[in-house]
């Protein structure tokens, strides 16, 4: 379904994280991958990269540094010549901006979270739009979790993901002239790397397991994963600025198998 796409995933950290997972299945499914990290994380970045089925170059991108994105750009171009997909894997609020702390957080830490977790979403579009241009178009896919509610702790990690929402809207419009698709995968609970950092968030794990009609495995990122490749494919060109929920039928089944809300504050 990939077969000789050209792809980068960011925010690869551990190979527990939905975007390694994705990049791993990119590679099974013909994909040329590269993927990039950040500060000290590039070893583990480099570690998971090993991990992969294919070799995978890695680079790093604080993706609120101009010129790391300016030197990706340049590397892609000169290696591939152009780039037909990008998974949106980034996100960070700081720790004052999570855990109940609402009414308390700073607007620095607020500012810090919408700069890292939707802002840069925008910022890697049109970094990446040239190499796009350079393969007819292509696809973006971000990674959301659903905010229609507001979940105890996620506070202004929530307010960013409502965000990312809407400059998913604006880059579909922007960027569709172009043949460029902008969508977002919306995935239940998943027991990462970036999820374990957030306060009470088993407390979501156990809610979408009364809740999800088909279940839901917050241990598997998979499905996740290959939701994000088909959105890259030839299989949605038609698809954007769409949301595209996978979490077991939990945001469109609100009671679920079970009425029980056990173990979730708020």
């Amino acid at each position: 379904m990939l077969e000789g796409k050209r792809l980068l995933i960011t925010g690869v950290l551990t190979n527990d994280s939905i975007a390694w997972h994705t990049a791993k299945v990119a590679q099974e499914l013909g994909a040329e991958v590269a993927l990039t990290g950040f500060g000290r994380g590039m070893s583990l970045t480099s570690r998971s990269a090993k991990r992969l089925p294919n070799p995978a170059e890695v680079h790093e991108l604080d993706i609120n540094n101009s010129e790391h994105m300016d030197a990706l750009v340049a590397t892609l171009d000169a290696q591939w010549g152009g780039l037909d997909g990008a998974l949106h894997a980034i996100a960070f609020a700081p720790a004052d901006a999570l855990g109940g702390e609402f009414l308390n957080t700073p607007a620095e830490s607020a500012s810090i979270a919408f700069l890292t977790s939707a802002f840069s979403y925008k910022t890697l579009a049109v970094g990446l739009r040239p190499l796009f241009l350079k393969a007819g178009g292509g696809a973006l896919v971000g990674l959301d979790f659903d905010n229609s509610l507001a979940w105890p702790g996620y506070d202004w990690m929530g307010v960013s993901k409502s965000a990312l929402q809407s400059v998913n809207r604006y880059l579909a419009r922007y960027l569709g002239e172009d043949n460029i698709r902008a969508n977002l995968v919306s995935a239940g609970p998943l027991g990462t790397v970036a999820a374990k950092s957030i306060p009470g968030f088993t407390q979501y794990e156990n809610l979408w397991a009364v809740r999800a009609p088909l279940g839901w495995d917050p241990r598997d990122p998979d499905p996740v994963a290959k939701m994000a490749c088909v959105l890259m494919s030839d299989f949605s060109l038609a698809t954007s600025g769409e949301i595209v929920h996978v979490d077991g039928g939990f945001h469109g089944n609100a009671a679920g198998r079970n009425e029980g809300l056990e173990g979730l504050e708020g």
